[in-house]
């Protein structure tokens, strides 16, 4: 008699879900915390221009901040036991020195009026509060790296309900501080960054309480925890990565701004993807969701490859739900003061959009693979080919006559595809892990 087959293991896809869905409730709403804080800088004495002095300022905070793109996944390959996390958390405290320090030396008068009068061409009305908050959230930026760890551990502990927690607490401080030091006159831009920084405060405590019991049990090694060298070349091919990435943005709105009509074409653009970029941005947090639930054994990974295409489409049909009318007119046309006459164009716009998730869900699940395998060149790499698509694809549709507002989906789910393809090709075939297969320390299996 032949002997029973081994039933190949799997996750489910209710594990999966429970996952997910707080990570992605989480990306999505991270981005609401700063409309409230521009209610705040706009009622100063500088008026708007004191809020564009803020927005400039958080553009330079956050390009610095990209240096430390990679650090959650490494958190999440290499801070599987006590010895890796205690390295990695060393690794990301200096890092985060290391980059709060920079954007300090930046805020030095001679340094700060190249890099907004010189560099950035800002007028000096805005010139003087960009500076100004620049500085003030040196602190802030210092802030975002300490949780990581504590973030990081929650995820790798599949907790991601209470690393969600703390970020929904810091939300809700934030709206309720705008809401406080607008009535009682405590306004400007130095107003705006405590209303960010207190609450990202709170959030670092908040993360760290839920996340010891889960760093107190962690196991302890068997080989030797990873070097801070060897953290480091993992990451930065990361970081690289997601700035490669964030170039996608300005380059594609050059080129719908060579197309016809952009005074038209480049809001119904923006408009859109004001809502398929937040579902983008959760469908990216697939690549957590791989580390969490890495394919150990044969048949693992199918689950999580499922999952990601369900998620993506999901996703992308979110946005949708705000072009059925009459919530399109009162959406767009009497909150957004989108021309009623544009509203057919956005239409056919965010239906392009809807398939953007789905892109980057298989995008990062692919990503997330080339991160468990520790080859973080490998993602590099699909990033790379993401741009360079894009480049090419916008370039194609532009000089083909395709309208302006249709460039950007086009060039956005071409680079994407391309990304996930290049990480493919790269990784060869996937192996199947030996019987019995070796793991080492951090629970990554030899395959």
């Amino acid at each position: 008699m032949e002997p029973a087959k081994e039933k190949p293991v799997s996750y489910s896809q209710g594990d999966l879900a429970r996952f997910f869905v707080p990570l992605a409730l989480q990306a999505a709403s991270q981005s609401l915390t700063y409309p409230p804080v521009a209610m705040v800088a706009s009622r100063g004495e500088a008026g708007p221009l004191g809020l564009a002095g803020l927005a400039q300022s958080n553009l330079v905070m956050f390009f610095l901040a990209m240096v430390g793109a990679g650090i959650p996944t490494a958190g999440m390959v290499f801070g599987r036991n006590r010895e890796g996390w205690g390295s990695f958390a060393r690794m990301n405290l200096l890092m985060g020195l290391g980059v709060a320090g920079l954007q300090g030396a930046l805020c030095l008068p001679a340094l700060a009026h190249i890099l907004f009068g010189k560099l950035i061409g800002l007028p000096p009305s805005i010139e003087e509060p960009a500076s100004r908050t620049l500085l003030g959230t040196v602190l802030l930026q210092l802030l975002f790296f300490l949780r990581n760890p504590y973030q990081t551990a929650l995820l790798v502990a599949r907790a991601s309900g209470k690393a969600s927690m703390a970020t929904m607490g810091r939300i809700i401080l934030t709206a309720l501080m705008t809401l406080g030091f607008t009535l009682l006159g405590w306004v400007g831009v130095e107003a705006a960054v405590v209303c960010l920084t207190l609450p990202v405060g709170l959030e670092v405590f908040c993360s760290m309480l839920l996340a010891r019991p889960y760093i107190n049990s962690l196991p302890k090694g068997s080989a030797e925890p990873p070097r801070l060298g060897q953290l480091f070349k993992f990451v930065l091919p990361l970081s690289a990565g997601g700035v490669v990435l964030a170039l996608s943005g300005p380059i594609l709105g050059a080129f719908i701004a060579r197309g016809g009509e952009p005074e038209r074409t480049l809001p119904v653009y923006y408009l859109a993807m004001g809502l398929a970029s937040p579902m983008a941005f959760s469908a990216s947090r697939i690549q957590s969701l791989v580390l969490a639930f890495p394919p150990l054994k044969e048949g693992m990974g199918k689950a999580v490859e499922r999952f990601s295409l369900r998620a993506g489409a999901f996703l992308g049909l979110i946005p949708l739900l705000f072009l059925v009318p009459p919530l399109a007119e009162i959406y767009y046309v009497f909150l957004q003061k989108l021309p009623l006459e544009d509203l057919s164009m956005l239409r056919v716009t965010a239906l392009a959009l809807a398939a953007l998730p789905i892109c980057v869900a298989l995008r990062s699940h692919k990503e997330g693979l080339a991160a468990w395998l520790k080859k973080p060149g490998t993602v590099l790499a699909g990033q790379v080919s993401h741009i360079l698509t894009l480049c090419l694809v916008s370039a194609l549709a532009l000089y083909s006559g395709v309208p302006g507002h249709l460039i950007g989906p086009v060039g956005l789910v071409a680079g994407n595809l391309a990304a996930g393809r290049a990480i493919s090709l790269i990784l060869g075939r996937w192996k199947k892990p030996a019987p019995g297969g070796d793991v080492d320390s951090g629970g990554i299996a030899r395959l």
